[in-house]
């Protein structure tokens, strides 16, 4: 288990004019399943494909179609929920969320609002060395996607993409928990980090396959602690919901401008009104996008055209026994397993990619503390410099792994093998023979060493006498003889061979 402390982090503060204000928020994240099929139809789920080239009858709400689930998409939604520390529902049932939508061509929405597949869980926040916060998850439930309206290809026309309609979403509904900004992208990282560990969804926001809708509300100091222990949302202010937001910067800033919107109205006698705003990140700004429904405006019955799902426990637990090692347990083996710090460890299991190139290179070079200095800092910090991720690492395992056996077995020197890096990086080869054919190996030899320091000391003996004096000087000639020989010299050597000639 991770050594952590559970506390509740100090909330936002928002200096207000009259009174200091906290923020309560909380989230609902729509995910995609990661599935090649829709939830009720056979269409393809692939992005980019050509518009409404995704498209089944039952899509299209042609009619006559009955849809029909998908069982793989209900085995994502419970690995997702065990995943979450949550109870998984033998029993759920789909409804129709009725609401028009020019992209939703049935003019309704199958849902599961009365009994969702999976109940209430929890993820760990980390926000910062050794504290951590649970965040509450309320449920998790499947339901179709919507298609794409899309107004910029005509100016007196608006077009409909139906590609994404019907494709598989869990909505991750979260308790009004988290306690400011920084907190809410927290726990959004990590809950996709989560998912993309159980393989259930990509996480990539940037297509629109991890979205969340942000409830922000205000209240005064002690009152949050008062819906706690009563669970009273009364004590709490006035919510709105800040839609479709799909970045971290932009869930951030979001959060910042409304409660700053909410507690101006307030503090001039107005009352915040409980709707639906979408944030304009050019403007700083969040806008009215409809007031807030409830339920009961959205006429929710029972599908009829699904049977309630009745999962057996024996399937559930053959799910649990195949779930893969996930983020904290990782971090934790490699902290135990290989000595790192708990930050090269969080570093280095951000990523299930990441995570698992770390491993071989510690594996194959026999080095976890080395392995873990040279992948961080070397290789994470040359693919961030050049915009790229795992996936476009020019460097194999094993050729990583090599370059650490080379600097363990002295054959090179940390210089060295910066060069060494940079040629495996940029052309490739085999570190060892590329080491052999440019003459990197590092200089052993203590008599050719005591040469360059004899000749170096010769030919500078005004820096001697000062050096005699002074003892941290004789690192001038260290760098001296390093620079003679290419860096090529064994450091430790030159360091002794330079103490020496220089006490004599």
């Amino acid at each position: 288990m991770l050594d952590l402390t559970y506390d509740t982090p100090k909330p936002k503060v928002i200096a207000g004019a009259k009174h200091d204000w906290e923020l309560v928020i909380g989230m609902e994240v729509h995910a995609q399943v990661s599935s090649n099929a829709k939830l009720f139809s056979g269409a393809s789920t692939q992005f980019g494909a050509e518009p409404n080239s995704n498209v089944a009858f039952v899509d299209a709400a042609m009619p006559g179609m009955l849809p029909v689930i998908n069982e793989y998409c209900v085995e994502q939604a419970v690995r997702t929920g065990l995943g979450l520390n949550a109870q998984i529902h033998l029993y759920s049932a789909f409804d129709r969320k009725n609401y028009f939508y020019p992209d939703l061509p049935q003019g309704y929405q199958i849902s599961q609002l009365y009994h969702p597949i999976v109940g209430e869980g929890e993820i760990l926040v980390e926000m910062g060395p050794g504290l951590a916060r649970k965040v509450r998850v309320e449920r998790i439930h499947l339901e179709q996607d919507a298609g794409k309206s899309i107004h910029d290809m005509d100016p007196a026309m608006s077009f409909v993409d139906l590609n994404r309609t019907g494709v598989a979403l869990m909505e991750i509904v979260s308790r009004p928990d988290i306690r400011g900004p920084e907190e809410a992208a927290a726990y959004i990282t990590k809950l996709r980090q989560i998912l993309r560990y159980l393989g259930t969804c990509d996480g990539n926001m940037q297509n629109g396959n991890l979205r969340a809708d942000v409830n922000v509300s205000i209240c005064l100091p002690g009152a949050y602690e008062r819906y706690q222990e009563t669970q009273d949302f009364s004590h709490l202010g006035t919510r709105c919901e800040i839609k479709n937001m799909n970045s971290m910067r932009f869930i951030q800033q979001a959060i910042d401008v409304e409660a700053r919107r909410q507690i101006a109205i307030v503090e001039g006698g107005g009352r915040v009104d409980q709707e639906t705003r979408l944030y304009d990140p050019d403007k700083g700004e969040t806008r009215s996008m409809r007031s807030k429904e409830e339920a009961h405006d959205y006429r929710y019955f029972p599908c009829p055209d699904l049977l309630p799902l009745e999962i057996e426990q024996a399937w559930i637990d053959d799910i649990a026994a195949n779930l893969p090692e996930l983020p904290d347990a990782k971090k934790v083996r490699f902290m135990d397993d290989f000595g790192l710090t708990d930050y090269d460890a969080s570093v280095l299991t951000a990523d299930t990619a990441d995570a698992a190139f770390f491993e071989e290179v510690a594996g194959q070079s026999g080095d976890g503390k080395l392995a873990a200095n040279w992948v961080i800092n070397e290789l994470f910090g040359r693919l961030k410099k050049e915009d790229h991720d795992i996936s476009e690492n020019p460097v194999s395992p094993s050729q990583l792994a090599d370059i650490i056996k080379l600097i363990k077995s002295g054959d090179i020197s940390g210089k060295i093998a910066k060069d060494l890096f940079e040629i495996v990086y940029t052309e490739g080869g085999d570190p060892a023979r590329i080491v052999e054919a440019r003459s990197m190996k590092q200089v052993t030899d203590t008599g050719a060493i005591e040469a360059a320091v004899d000749e170096i000391i010769a030919a500078n003996p005004a820096q001697v006498e000062k050096a005699k004096n002074n003892p941290k000087l004789a690192g001038w000639f260290v760098g001296q003889v390093m620079k003679a020989t290419g860096g090529k010299a064994n450091p430790k050597a030159v360091n002794e061979i330079v103490t020496q000639k220089l006490s004599a």
